[in-house]
C-alpha cells in the first residue's frame, strides 16, 4: 500500500556526504530533523545568484559548483519550496547529477509524516483513500503518501495535475455567482476564478495578514465585475483573538508564538443568509477549525468546496473524514498542483446534484 520505511531511516544508513540545498527556514527545519535523528549534514549550498558569503549553522554557504568540486558525489536534500518552472528545471538538472530527495516537513505544526506516523494511521489512510470518487484520486492519494515518505522527486512529479482539468471536469464554475475565499491572500485565486466563472459577481474574502489584505482591497476596488466583501479576519470556528506571525504569504500562520494579535471569525457568522456557491479553504493550517466554522453555510447552500490538505502533517488523516461528515451526498476528488515539496494538495467536494 505504501513504504514501511522512510527517507529519514535511509539517510541514517548512507555513506555519501549529505548536503542541504537551500539556506532559509526550510533548511533550518530539515537540519533540525536530521540533528534529532543523528543524521550528519556535511554542508549547505544554494543557487549561485543567492550566494553572497552567508553562513548556515556556522558554515559558509557554497555554490553548486563549489559543492561538486569539494564533495564530488553527494546526497542533496531539497530544503525550500517552489513552483517556479525555471527553479524546478534547475532542481531536475541537479537530480540528474546527484542523488536528490525532497524531505516532507509540515508547513504548520510539529507532526512529521514519517513511517511511524503513517504506520500508526494505516487504517485511517485506507478509509480516506476509499472516500474518493475516481480511480485517479485514489491512486494519487497513495502516490502522495509514498512521495511524502520516500522524498522521491520523480514520484512527486508523477502526482502533478493540470489546474484546467479541475475547472473543466470536476468543478462547475459557470454556475458560480457568489464565492467565499478563506485565505484570500492578495486576491490571486479570485483573479483565477474570474477567468473560469463568467457569472461570478460577489465574493466574501477573509485574509488576516495586514499587507496581503491591503493588496486584496486595492485589487477589489479596481475589479468592476466583483462586489468584494473583504474582511481582515482569520477563518476559525468562532469569534476569538489569536496570535499570528504576520509574515506575508505562506509564512503567515496562526500560532502561539506569533507576534501579532489577529481577530478570527466563523464564516457562518460573517455571511449570514447569503447564498454561497463555492468556498476555498486555504488557511495555512487552520482548515479544520475553518471547516467547523462554515458548517451551517455548507449544509444550507451545498456549495462546491476546495480544501487544502497539506499544511499540517496530519491533514491527510484528519481532514477527509471531517469533510465527509459535513458533506453528505457529495463526491470527493483529489488533485495536486505543480511544485515541491508535496504541497498544493487539494480536496474538491462536489454535491452529487451538481454532477447531474
Amino acid at each position: 500500500m505504501f513504504p514501511t520505511t522512510d527517507l529519514w531511516q535511509y539517510l541514517q544508513t548512507v555513506q555519501k556526504p549529505i548536503l542541504l540545498y537551500g539556506m532559509g527556514n526550510g533548511a533550518d527545519k530539515v537540519h533540525a530533523v536530521c540533528a534529532e535523528r543523528q543524521i550528519p549534514i556535511a554542508d549547505c549550498f544554494a543557487s549561485d545568484e543567492f550566494v553572497r558569503g552567508q553562513l548556515f549553522h556556522g558554515r559558509r554557504v557554497l555554490r553548486y559548483d563549489e559543492a561538486k568540486a569539494q564533495y564530488g558525489e553527494f546526497i542533496v536534500l531539497l530544503s525550500f519550496a517552489t513552483s517556479r518552472s525555471e527553479v524546478l528545471e534547475r532542481i531536475f538538472a541537479i537530480a540528474g547529477e546527484q542523488e536528490l530527495y525532497v524531505p516532507d516537513l509540515p508547513a504548520c505544526g510539529d507532526t512529521l509524516f514519517d513511517a511511524e506516523f503513517a504506520g500508526a494511521h494505516r487504517e485511517a489512510l485506507a478509509e480516506n483513500a476509499a472516500l474518493f470518487a475516481d480511480d485517479r484520486s485514489r491512486q494519487l492519494f497513495w502516490d502522495i503518501v509514498s512521495a511524502k515518505l520516500t522524498g522521491s522527486l520523480s514520484l512527486l512529479q508523477k502526482t502533478v495535475c493540470d489546474p484546467a482539468e479541475v475547472w473543466a471536469n470536476i468543478l462547475h464554475p459557470a454556475d458560480y455567482r457568489c464565492t467565499a475565499d478563506l485565505g484570500a491572500y492578495t486576491g490571486d485565486t479570485l483573479r483565477e476564478l474570474l477567468t473560469y466563472a463568467p457569472n461570478l459577481c460577489e465574493a466574501w474574502a477573509m485574509e488576516p495578514d495586514r499587507r496581503s489584505f491591503a493588496k486584496l482591497c486595492a485589487w477589489g476596488e479596481n475589479e468592476p465585475r466583483l462586489h468584494l466583501h473583504a474582511h481582515q479576519l482569520g477563518a476559525w470556528h468562532k469569534r476569538d483573538t489569536l496570535f499570528f506571525t504576520d509574515a506575508g504569504g505562506r509564512g503567515s500562520t496562526l500560532t502561539a508564538a506569533g507576534r501579532k494579535q489577529v481577530e478570527v471569525e466563523a464564516l457562518d457568522a460573517l455571511v449570514g443568509d447569503a447564498h454561497i456557491d463555492y468556498i476555498k479553504f486555504d488557511v495555512e493550517g487552520a482548515e479544520h477549525e475553518a471547516l467547523r466554522g462554515a458548517e451551517k453555510t455548507i449544509r444550507r447552500c451545498r456549495p462546491e468546496l476546495l480544501i487544502s490538505l497539506y499544511h499540517r502533517g496530519e491533514d491527510l488523516v484528519r481532514l477527509p473524514p471531517l469533510v465527509a461528515g459535513l458533506c453528505p451526498g457529495y463526491r470527493f476528488y483529489l488533485r495536486r498542483m505543480a511544485g515541491v515539496p508535496a504541497w498544493d494538495i487539494n480536496l474538491y467536494a462536489v454535491p452529487e446534484e451538481s454532477e447531474g
